[in-house]
């Protein structure tokens, strides 16, 4: 929140037959909104959005939204929280008339339970919206929204909210002649779990030949091509590689330079697994670690591409909660991925995963809820590298021939000396900063107190109760240390006001 449409990245998800798209203000060309369809096939079509900062109603329980319809008939307008603290919540409004409805309000404090009918003063915190129009009626229309907001101030959904610095593990792939991976470093999985061959109906075997992969001029080289090939008993038309890690971690950050293969039907991937996943043939599994079946050990995708167009990439979350077609995902395109380098990004931390392109954020997975459903990834995962062919990647181009996805380093970081005291710093965001009118404080503890001190160690603010912001209007430029106290902690923090 607030939820503008301007960047192109509040994309509402519809489902039962309804359609979200972006579309201009039919009022005002320069401004950009979303657009729900309703085809009428079903009485409960609806549309919703994963936030990526939860809404709370403990802070504020009104939400307020403009409505722009084609007909001037009346149409009701459903608001419902849900995967929250407390059960799902909904309140309903109505709109009328060929137009805009500005500031549509939506009280939470007077709500009902979902599926109950029994009203509420709503509390707690909800990461989905979901919204409903004319629900309950089977009912076609198009419809304008714009301008969802809770009164919470705009922050970047992406932020991360641990820094790691420290690089534990990396592969540079120094070498200038063709040759073979560093086997200290990686395991090539060749057996096909599914009967010698891969799930998802694809067309690879996976070998720890040179062919498929070789380090060379500082890259590696993951190939894909086509040839027959028999491997265990089961003969298949392309081969490729797939690798796995033999290194695991628990919260960190991974960056992957790398460019990706071209031809319709390929499909690389850099994503992590659970070390206990019980999967034949893979590294950890060999090593005695299978304990947990796929998804309950927990997948994220760090970068997939061949699930969309050409320079269609996506992040994605497999869990008990949403795996396969999972609802926790999304896309980026980018220019010319097979000849770009990119730096594909995974900043996790115990609280939230983000995903990053280039050093920028755009999904960011941070359930409301976390338990063994939603959030298994309070545990070790390892990193694979792989090219798959054909399957959900759709048709293989019958004129492909080979390709490569080519990897300048794999860097994983994390942080590994925090004291106590260092840790309880880490949970505590300053932005932005250098700062002009106001700063933000976010934080996964609450902060009871808040002192700013000028350069000559007077207190020039302070501000009480659950702290998330301080106003700068009425102070001078200079840098000023802000201390922030939380149950018997404290910590000191540089600002810049300018």
């Amino acid at each position: 929140m607030p939820i503008d449409f301007a960047d192109n990245q509040d994309i509402f998800i519809p489902f039962s037959g309804s359609g979200f798209s972006f579309a201009l203000d039919p009022q005002n060309t320069n401004n950009e909104a979303g657009q729900f369809f309703n085809d009428g096939s079903e009485i409960w079509q609806g549309f919703y959005i994963d936030l990526n900062r939860p809404i709370d109603l403990s802070v504020e329980q009104q939400i307020t939204l403009d409505f722009y319809q084609f007909d001037p008939n009346i149409h009701t307008i459903l608001l419902k929280l849900e995967n929250g603290t407390n059960p799902d919540v909904e309140v309903q409004q109505y709109a009328s008339g060929t137009g805009w409805d500005y500031d549509i309000l939506f009280d939470f404090a007077n709500a009902t339970i979902s599926g109950t009918g029994t009203s509420v003063n709503a509390l707690g915190s909800y990461t989905r919206l979901v919204i409903f129009i004319d629900g309950g009626v089977a009912q076609s229309g198009t419809y304008i929204i714009d301008d969802i907001d809770d009164s919470s101030d705009p922050v970047d959904p992406h932020a991360l909210d641990v820094i790691y610095t420290d690089l534990v593990w990396s592969d540079e792939f120094d070498s200038t002649i063709p040759e073979t991976l560093n086997a200290t470093k990686w395991y090539h999985q060749t057996y096909g779990p599914n009967g010698g061959q891969w799930f998802n109906q694809e067309q690879q075997h996976y070998t720890d030949r040179l062919d498929n992969s070789f380090m060379e001029n500082g890259k590696l080289n993951i190939v894909a091509k086509v040839e027959n090939f028999t491997q265990n008993g089961v003969n298949l038309n392309y081969t490729s590689a797939r690798l796995n890690s033999k290194f695991t971690f628990t919260y960190g950050r991974v960056d992957v330079r790398a460019k990706l293969p071209f031809g319709e039907g390929t499909w690389p991937a850099i994503w992590t697994l659970g070390k206990n996943i019980t999967e034949p043939g893979a590294y950890w599994e060999t090593q005695g670690f299978g304990t947990t079946g796929w998804p309950a050990c927990g997948e994220l995708d760090i970068m997939e591409h061949g699930l969309g167009g050409t320079n269609h990439v996506s992040s994605a979350i497999h869990t008990p909660s949403s795996f396969g077609a999972t609802e926790n995902f999304q896309s980026y395109v980018l220019n010319d991925v097979a000849n770009d380098y990119h730096i594909y990004s995974m900043n996790w931390s115990p609280n939230q995963i983000t995903f990053l392109i280039d050093g920028v954020g755009f999904y960011t997975y941070n359930p409301a809820v976390k338990n063994s459903n939603t959030w298994p990834f309070d545990a070790d995962q390892y990193l694979l590298l792989n090219i798959a062919m054909g399957g959900v990647s759709g048709p293989i181009d019958p004129n492909f021939v080979e390709s490569n996805m080519v990897i300048d380093y794999v860097r994983i970081f994390q942080n590994t000396s925090l004291s106590i005291d260092e840790n309880f710093a880490s949970k505590f965001s300053i932005y932005p900063n250098p700062a002009s009118n106001l700063i933000n404080i976010r934080s996964t503890e609450q902060v009871q107190r808040a002192d700013l001190y000028n350069s000559l160690g007077q207190i020039v603010l302070c501000k009480t109760n659950n702290v998330t912001k301080l106003d700068l209007e009425n102070l001078e430029k200079g840098i000023y240390a802000l201390k922030l106290y939380s149950y018997g902690k404290s910590i000191t923090k540089k600002i810049i006001i300018e």
